[in-house]
């Protein structure tokens, strides 16, 4: 009999759907950090789907990859940096790349066009009653968009920038030719590609290769009209060298769904800034997402079962 782990902050749809899926499976529940170890060494489950619920603060990182750990950890995300390090001989890990790629795809849009059509003008103007004739739009046709990794993310964003009528450019890590952008680049032409860009999107998993990739030296290359979107991890871009250029107007706005401590603290200077959108880890989060990310999981669950090799299985060196 399989022993499956569900661990994520609500598990009555998930282990009832998982129930339906798989009725002669032991399944276990557990919805906080701390009692995880515990529940896995007298549970000892073959396999665990797991969610960065609370950020990466006090994750149970040892105790899933430790000898009484599951050998295949799915995780619920995209992201897997929280697991770094795992031995791939001994646990394979998974993910759900992709679920959420259009959801996050209209998300870097709604911010984008957040910025140019001036919709905090437009409100303030309303809030004071003030007809501003003329209003200058700023149109997305004929711009250029950067999207730093082409993942499942970086495509669907790509797809739509082309709808726009933007001319798009992109960095991955194996260079070739994709479809609806116009070039690709490996990712160590980036200092030279920063000042080409008008859009900036960031959809790279954090990597030791990719930590603080976006840092003072990129944004002193930008445009001072660019505007930036991270949709990836928050250790991908400096948070301080972003403050630092906002506040000398090195670029013109910034949507930060992302950050390098989660939540954001209180006291970090990133909410005080001027032009940027702080959103809490959300541009994937959507009223369907958790239940799509476990289909395909039961998906997996099945292959597993029957020997058979499974999707989105995450090279730990690359990160994806």
């Amino acid at each position: 009999m399989t022993r499956i782990l569900i661990h994520n902050s609500k598990t009555d749809q998930m282990a009832a759907r998982l129930t339906e899926a798989v009725p002669d499976a032991q399944i276990a529940t557990c919805d906080t950090y701390d009692d995880l170890p515990s529940l896995i060494r007298d549970f000892r489950p073959d396999v665990a789907y797991s969610i960065c619920f609370r950020g990466r603060a006090g994750f149970p990182r040892d105790a899933l990859l430790g000898p009484d750990g599951p050998k295949w950890i799915s995780v619920g995300g995209s992201g897997v940096d929280h697991l770094a390090g795992w031995d791939p001989e001994a646990v394979t890990v998974t993910n759900s790349a992709g679920v959420a790629a259009p959801m996050m795809a209209e998300y870097v849009f709604g911010s984008i066009l957040h910025f140019t059509l001036d919709i905090p003008g437009l409100q303030a103007d309303r809030a004071e009653r003030e007809w501003r004739d003329p209003r200058l739009m700023t149109p997305l046709e004929g711009k250029t968009m950067l999207i730093v990794g082409l993942g499942h993310t970086g495509q669907a964003v790509a797809a739509r920038a082309k709808a726009f009528g933007l001319h798009v450019i992109g960095t991955r890590a194996r260079v070739q030719p994709m479809e609806n952008v116009d070039e690709v680049h490996p990712g160590d032409d980036l200092q030279s590609l920063w000042h080409r860009a008008d859009f900036i999107v960031l959809s790279v998993p954090l990597l030791p290769t990719t930590r603080h990739m976006v840092n003072a030296r990129s944004f002193a290359a930008m445009k001072p009209s660019a505007i930036l979107v991270n949709v990836s991890r928050g250790g991908v871009l400096d948070d301080a060298a972003l403050v630092n250029a906002m506040r000398a107007g090195t670029i013109a706005g910034a949507a930060l769904d992302v950050f390098e401590t989660e939540p954001l603290p209180f006291d970090s200077h990133v909410w005080g800034l001027e032009n940027v959108i702080v959103s809490p880890h959300c541009s994937a989060v959507y009223a369907e997402w958790a239940m799509q990310s476990f289909e395909l999981f039961i998906d997996n669950l099945r292959r597993w079962q029957n020997g058979e090799t499974l999707k989105n299985i995450v090279n730990p060196v690359r990160g994806y």
